[in-house]
């Protein structure tokens, strides 16, 4: 098993192997090996299956060979979507018993990924259904008539882990891995919880069914790691910040020491315990009379969120693993928020102290941010940052392990007003707002993600037998 320093370490090309505190803010970070290093152990195994049946669509005189060889081309010219995968099984199907003799090793993938080519492979398919793996069906213009059959399938009463592109653009092959890597991720994440709470019964409805681990571990860790980061370090990373910022307004630079020696001190933790998500119960147990962190943890989580990990607020464990579902989908953080709503403009505001510099992903351009304190508190440091007008964003939460909410929309306005937390961005939604408060369940929070994933979200919903609910339908 890889080590968590050792995989990222792997995802820099033409780098020096990343050490403490030198992390870099004034460019992207290198493309790396892997689309979203928030998995910390394997690649995503894929078993990618060409299917060509014995029919005469589309062509009689079609070469299976060929066609295979053209997706494989597709499939180079793509390989930095591709780079975190590893082909288990790669093989051209002409007949059911193939599949049935691979199924020892299909059992190993972490998914399918079939190939229609030519018609007549209505057997293989049921053969693929009975593996259990979650599988995707890509399928082209004239690659055969079973695609008509494709909807009974997914309205079965209890429908296999299924479901099916029907595409000419091989780009959305793509497309087609991303519900798989998502649910890769899910299995090999290690949470840890940073609080005095005892685990609940959430923890372990989330590893029965999707083998997440979620550690609690109190204060003490935490403040040896922190002793474990020089000063040097600590000052090194604080320059960075200071030099990429547009402003600072409140804290002192002695505080900013101390929020990046803890956002180091955050890094060491994920090292050592080989983790890839951090929460700390920062508005609770660790933030008490009597007992405290070091320095407030905000900073520290905006740092880990741009490197491809994962720093959530609160110990919101549900937010947590919507953090990582973006990430298999994305490959890019939540913004997690307090909303508030304006039904004067179809508005949310979505706002939060703790802003992420590189919502686009690790290897993104930075976003524009002022160094602040905590709205609430006027104390510690946190990075407010300026998210761009104009894109479209996806806003979920997964609720508990069969219900995942969503609402989809734009961003209008990045006010910068001394109201509600720091960071702030007003989002106008795919419908009416009022529909939208009306339908809210679940709690505050919401974790936000730049794009629009509605089909990404359906497609990981049902290989991951969740129901997607649209909160303003």
């Amino acid at each position: 098993m890889m080590r968590r320093r050792e995989f990222l370490q792997l995802t820099v090309l033409g780098t020096a192997a990343m050490g403490m505190g030198q992390w870099a803010w004034s460019a992207p970070v290198p493309r790396g090996k892997l689309v979203s290093p928030g998995c910390r152990r394997s690649k995503v195994k894929i078993a990618r299956l060409y299917l060509a049946g014995q029919g005469l669509w589309p062509h009689p005189e079609l070469d299976p060979q060929v066609e295979r060889q053209s997706y494989e081309r597709a499939f180079a010219e793509m390989a930095n979507d591709f780079a975190d995968v590893h082909f288990l099984v790669d093989e051209l199907i002409t007949s059911p018993e193939q599949i049935s003799a691979l199924a020892d090793r299909l059992a190993q993938a972490d998914g399918i990924l079939a190939i229609h080519i030519r018609m007549g492979i209505g057997a293989m398919l049921s053969e693929i259904y009975k593996t259990g793996r979650p599988t995707m069906i890509f399928a082209a213009p004239y690659s055969g008539h079973e695609w008509s059959q494709f909807g009974s399938v997914l309205r079965q009463p209890e429908p296999p882990l299924v479901d099916f592109i029907l595409s000419a653009d091989k780009r959305d092959l793509a497309a087609a891995v991303r519900p798989i890597r998502a649910l890769h991720h899910l299995r090999e994440a290690k949470i840890l919880n940073v609080t005095l709470r005892q685990p609940g019964e959430f923890h372990q409805a989330v590893k029965d069914k999707f083998g997440t681990e979620i550690k609690h571990i109190g204060l003490e860790p935490v403040v040896v790691a922190y002793e474990k980061v020089s000063e040097r370090d600590a000052e090194a990373e604080a320059k960075r910040w200071i030099d990429g910022a547009k402003q600072i307004v409140e804290p002192t630079r002695a505080e900013i020491v101390r929020s990046c020696r803890l956002a180091l001190a955050f890094e060491r933790l994920l090292d050592e315990e080989e983790a890839t998500v951090l929460t700390v119960d920062c508005y609770g147990t660790m933030w008490d009379r009597t007992i405290k962190l070091p320095a407030y943890p905000c900073l520290g989580f905006s740092r880990l969120n741009s490197m491809g990990f994962g720093g959530i607020c609160e110990s919101d464990l549900r937010c947590a693993i919507t953090h990582i579902i973006f990430q298999g989908l994305a490959g890019k953080p939540g913004f997690i928020s307090d909303p508030t709503v304006d039904q004067s403009t179809n508005t949310i505001i979505l706002a939060h102290c703790m802003g992420t510099i590189r919502m686009d992903g690790p290897d993104s351009s930075p976003l524009p941010y002022k160094l602040r304190n905590v709205m609430e508190r006027q104390e510690g440091v946190v990075p407010q940052v300026f998210m761009p007008v104009g894109k479209r964003v996806t806003q979920a939460l997964f609720a508990d392990p069969n219900t995942l909410l969503y609402f989809t929309g734009e961003i209008v306005d990045a006010p910068d007003v001394e109201r509600g937390c720091r960071t702030k961005i007003t989002v106008r939604v795919d419908g009416d707002v009022e529909k939208l408060w009306r339908n809210w369940s679940a709690g505050l929070h919401r974790s936000t993600c730049l794009g629009d994933l509605t089909k990404d979200l359906e497609r990981f919903a049902r290989l991951a037998r969740m129901k997607l609910v649209n909160e303003i339908a």
